[in-house]
């Protein structure tokens, strides 16, 4: 039986985000900052008892289905995939690299992955069909979409919100990455999303609002997915922070998708290995 401890969780949530440097500095690209602002809500997802899936079995038609839309965040993805097994742990050395098969985003070429994802808003619209096929099919797999909030810009998300409000959606669930920065500016400064749970409770969802790097409170929020029977959506905005784990990058625009240097490298693995991570989370306002 998988551990599912606050202790181990956190102790993975490091590992992965070390794991996540090292491998866009090998490539010399990559999305870093996103990817460390979600690793949390992804590792209490697939380690936290949420999901329901088999790793020998990607395919497995009772697996709950879970859509990474923010796909230019896929490393995080791509590291828990191979660490449940999904992949070999070798594969990860080969990001991005020449006739790999873990591209800058997601596709479904590789064994865990739902659906092509990157071009964003189209996460959620993907998420929401799903979650109808189960409905109408009296299937009782779940569908968790994560989305970010620069990608909230765009409007066919809102098309997605819409509809899953409409169609009562209640096996749906959409978690925001809600770190307050889009690939340009803060998104209150580039277009404000505030109020931001109003807005989707007005199309019809159940909001939730966590921090986003507490395993806890994402766990709470979390496990209520599986009983869920009100026929409302359920939204959960997860107030986090970009670059989240390694100081130099939190809350810096340029960590969209900057690039270590050597000496970040070792700077990045040393705070990773000692565990900074214990900087409060600030809730975006207007």
């Amino acid at each position: 039986m998988m551990d599912t401890s606050i202790n181990f969780l956190e102790k993975k949530a490091r590992w992965v985000r070390k794991q996540i440097v090292e491998m866009i500095f090998n490539a010399k690209k990559g999305h870093i900052g996103g990817a460390l602002s979600c690793t949390d809500i992804l590792v209490s997802l697939f380690y936290g008892d949420i999901l329901r899936y088999d790793a020998r079995d990607p395919g497995w038609p009772d697996r709950d289905r879970f859509i990474m839309s923010k796909g230019h965040s896929g490393v995080a993805l791509y590291t828990i995939l191979a660490d449940l097994g999904f992949f070999p742990l070798s594969e990860l050395s080969t990001f991005c690299g020449n006739a790999t098969m873990l591209g800058g985003h997601p596709d479904r070429n590789i064994p865990g992955v739902e659906t092509d994802s990157g071009s964003l808003g189209q996460g959620l619209g993907i998420g929401a069909g799903l979650s109808l096929c189960a409905k109408l099919d009296h299937k009782d797999y779940k569908t968790v979409v994560l989305v970010g909030d620069g990608e909230c810009y765009e409007g066919s998300l809102w098309e997605a919100a819409m509809f899953a409000g409409h169609h009562e959606l209640g096996n749906l669930a959409v978690v925001i990455d809600r770190n307050g920065q889009c690939v340009t500016d803060f998104t209150e400064d580039c277009v404000r999303l505030e109020p931001f749970a109003e807005k989707w409770e007005a199309f019809g969802w159940e909001v939730k609002s966590i921090d986003g790097h507490s395993h806890k409170e994402i766990l709470e929020v979390l496990k209520t997915i599986k009983a869920r029977d009100n026929g409302k959506p359920l939204a959960v905005i997860a107030s986090t922070i970009k670059g989240r784990g390694v100081s130099f990058m939190e809350r810096q625009l340029h960590w969209h998708h900057g690039v270590p240097t050597s000496d970040e490298l070792e700077t990045a693995r040393k705070e990773l290995d000692i565990d900074l991570c214990a900087t409060p989370v600030k809730e975006v306002t207007s």
